[in-house]
């Protein structure tokens, strides 16, 4: 192989997964997908990834060896641009597309921005917390009140994308901001729930998505990756825990000990509404093509379903592995109906099932020893949730292997 094609292809391949860790794609299946390109291109790749650092080892034969390590910063879902991605191996794996014309593509790929302009994603940062309040069948004042916590979050947001020392704050100090302003709303509506009205404002960082990744991690056996995303996780959970604390003892310090009376719980019809209306919102804040949008919005509803009826006949926890049995079928039958990658229609149906409040909700009552919604043992059913999570979905690969690695 000549030198010059040598470096073409090592240059692919390193900035290709570099993007794919960017939009957030798991260790075990990013390594998986860079060998499988490695293979294609006839280079023998050896990767360790992890979600702060990456290694690629590429050679051919005994003459040409390349080694190159990256220090990175976790990535963010970004489901469109890691559709486009797909696209584009697909092409050069295929031979439509040269290397030269790959990279290009790969660099327009990169610096393409959102599909949704500031007005939609503020949109639904701003309705995302009253979705997921109609979910949990809280309350309507609840639902209301939620929508200005998650406005004032999306604008923290914007601010921390122009100010990297705001950036590093950002998850406590939404916490506080949307705990003070949860106190303080108290005492204007006392049908609202506190805690859980701050728990609809940081919905969006609570990781419970990142949990259920570095549980799947380990059960790949991907070590080193799954101890440090689940690691990462909990330490962002303590971080919205404490800030939540904080912004409450401000608000009382100030304001007094609000006084709140029970409201009543949502009806049935709201919450089945919440399905779907919450999967469209995370349709834009994943980031994903407007033409995978019904799939995406088709598994969150899926894996609800499926759940609930599993929860009639097995158990609230067990019902959880038959919804994720069936998104992660329907996400692999997806993969090859549309030559996409499986993740795009899986994590829009996973996080539906995703237990990230119920674990924020735990750690508030081991810590504080109130229970913050009627439902007993909340800490010890998040466990068994997120391994029939994992279970469901090892067992719908074997019953339907995805078409791609990714």
């Amino acid at each position: 192989m000549e030198p010059i094609e040598f470096a073409l292809k090592r240059r692919f391949i390193i900035k290709l997964g570099k993007a794919l860790h960017q939009y957030g794609t798991p260790a075990y299946r990013l390594e998986t997908h860079l060998r499988r390109v490695s293979a294609h291109l006839g280079l023998d790749g050896y990767f360790l990834i992890t979600p702060t650092t990456m290694t690629f080892v590429l050679n051919h034969g005994d003459d040409q060896e390349y080694n190159h390590m990256a220090r990175v910063k976790p990535g963010d879902l970004d489901l469109g641009s890691l559709a486009r991605c797909d696209d584009l191996v697909d092409e050069v794996l295929d031979g439509s597309r040269d290397l030269g014309e790959a990279n290009e593509r790969l660099t327009e790929i990169i610096d393409k921005p959102s599909a949704y302009n500031t007005l939609v994603t503020g949109m639904a940062f701003t309705l995302t917390p009253a979705a997921f309040s109609m979910l949990i069948a809280s309350g309507w004042h609840d639902v209301l009140w939620s929508c200005p916590l998650g406005m004032m979050v999306f604008i923290l947001v914007k601010l921390a994308e122009k100010s990297p020392r705001l950036a590093e704050m950002l998850e406590p100090l939404a916490a506080i901001i949307c705990a003070f302003s949860a106190t303080a709303i108290a005492f204007i509506d006392p049908l609202v729930n506190i805690p859980v009205l701050i728990l609809s404002g940081i919905i969006v960082f609570v990781p419970g998505l990142a949990l259920t990744l570095g549980l799947a991690e380990l059960a790949a056996r991907d070590l080193i990756s799954g101890t440090a995303r689940i690691m990462d996780a909990l330490m962002l959970l303590c971080k919205l825990y404490f800030g939540g604390l904080l912004g409450i003892m401000l608000a009382q310090a100030i304001f007094g000990t609000p006084t709140t009376i029970m409201s009543e719980p949502l009806p049935r019809w709201a919450l089945w509404s919440a399905v779907p209306f919450l999967s469209c919102l995370l349709v834009v804040l994943f980031k994903a093509r407007p033409k995978d949008a019904p799939w995406g919005i088709s598994a969150g509803i899926i894996a609800f379903v499926f759940a609930m009826l599993g929860g009639i006949y097995l158990g609230e926890s067990i019902g959880i592995f038959v919804g994720a049995l069936a998104v992660g079928i329907y996400a692999n039958l997806y993969s090859r109906w549309m030559h996409a990658p499986a993740t795009i229609a899986l994590l829009q149906g996973i996080v539906i099932l995703v237990p990230g409040s119920k674990t924020y909700l735990g750690l508030s009552s081991l810590v504080s020893g109130q229970v913050v919604l009627n439902q007993a043992h909340i800490g010890s059913q998040v466990f068994l949730i997120f391994m029939s999570l994992i279970a469901g979905l090892i067992f719908a690969n074997v019953a339907v292997p995805p078409r791609s690695t990714l």
